[in-house]
């Protein structure tokens, strides 16, 4: 016997969503598609770390001071939290526009621009919108269909329209923009110290050795518990990695200390939105940069509108075979049967009620017949009629 069985199957809102980004943990890490280079950046940091750790460390914390492996650990630990935080996070994604929306939308954009002869270029899809007396445009997203708010654009990567949007890094495997740009500004400034800490720690390291042994002997020198690795190998690791870093980073902090400072944006850097040939004043900009670096670092953040972890619910159908025990409502009713006969499977309840006792005083003169009996006169009856 078969039985039909509907079973609801609960459906995240993250595998759904559209866009090429990548999900885990139930889509509580979001991330780019592209993560070769942020594995590379994981790589960077633990290696140039552990080496750091372990054989600089030791040294400096007995000959200087204890707080030097402390200090360089905090500053590690900081790094880390803060890139893991930029890089699994919702950089602030816009959720795209429902059909029904969609279609509201261009009904608006019809009636706003009239009916375009065939053959001419529709005009720019485009809101004006004032801002601290100041004219914003509005552009139009053919991708997400929707109007993207200010300061806003669409990533061609993760191909998601992100509010605030300042650039796709990919050393960091994401977007970054309004959700995650602190974050972001705050491990690249941890980076740099803790790059400078380590290229600096590494030098006084090699000059305490070479005062003790020589600057020679302090090269050849091998760690015992690693025979097959000289100290030249691992510190010239560490320096050219720090050396090379200490350019990049430190150069791309202070790029974006100057954006902070005029709570400006890389994408609207690189565009000249705020300094091109109109010369129109940035309307985002508190004209103080001590109150331009509070909103950016220290403001509100806001919550995340694409509501990755929602339930869509779908219900599917699935036949199951076996044998199926009948409760009592479900049982065939019983045959009919005659008055003195019991019906199968019910239990007959018969109460019986005894008969009252008789005593001899309390027996009727005349005695009761049968039926068919003939009454029979008393005797004192016949001897009256004579």
């Amino acid at each position: 016997m078969s039985v039909m069985v509907a079973r609801k199957k609960v459906v995240r809102k993250w595998e759904k969503l559209p866009g090429r980004n990548t999900f885990c943990c139930d889509g509580r890490i979001m991330m780019a598609r592209q993560k070769g280079i942020f594995y590379l950046t994981l790589f960077l940091i633990l290696g140039t770390c552990a080496l750091f750790f372990a054989f600089e460390c030791r040294y400096l914390a007995v000959q200087l001071s204890p707080a030097i492996p402390v200090f360089a650990a905090v500053l590690f630990l900081f790094a880390m939290a803060t890139l893991l935080r930029t890089s699994f996070s919702d950089p602030g994604v816009i959720p795209r526009a429902l059909p029904d929306e969609a279609a509201f939308i261009e009904m608006e954009i019809e009636a706003t621009n009239g009916t375009v002869p065939q053959g001419q270029r529709p005009p720019p899809r485009i809101k004006n919108f004032q801002i601290n007396n100041q004219i914003v445009k509005l552009k139009y997203c053919y991708t997400c269909k929707i109007f993207r708010p200010p300061r806003a654009s669409h990533c061609s990567i993760c191909d998601n329209c992100v509010e605030r949007f300042d650039h796709h890094c990919p050393w960091v495997g994401n977007c970054v923009g309004k959700r995650n740009y602190r974050y972001f500004y705050l491990f690249i400034l941890s980076l740099s110290l803790l790059t400078i800490y380590i290229f600096t720690f590494n030098i006084v390291y090699v000059a305490l050795k070479s005062l003790k042994i020589g600057f020679l002997n302090t090269l050849k020198e091998t760690p015992g518990t690693y025979p097959f690795m000289s100290l030249t190998v691992l510190t010239v690791l560490e320096v050219l990695i720090c050396f090379f870093t200490l350019w990049s980073v430190v150069g791309l902090t202070g790029f974006h200390t100057f954006l902070v400072a005029l709570n400006q944006t890389t994408n609207e850097d690189i565009k000249g939105s705020w300094t091109g040939k109109n010369r129109v004043q940035n309307p985002y900009s508190h004209g103080n940069i001590v109150k331009n670096c509070c909103e950016v670092l220290c403001g509100p953040l806001p919550p995340s509108v694409l509501d990755r972890r929602g339930i869509l619910q779908q219900e599917e159908s699935t036949a199951q075979e076996g044998s199926c025990p009948r409760g009592p409502s479900m049982q065939e009713p019983p045959a009919t049967q005659g008055p003195g006969q019991a019906q199968e499977g019910h239990s007959v309840l018969s109460l019986q009620v005894p008969a009252p006792s008789v005593t001899d005083n309390e027996m009727p003169e005349e005695k009761q017949r049968t039926p068919g009996e003939l009454p029979v006169p008393p005797l004192d009856a016949g001897r009256a009629e004579h």
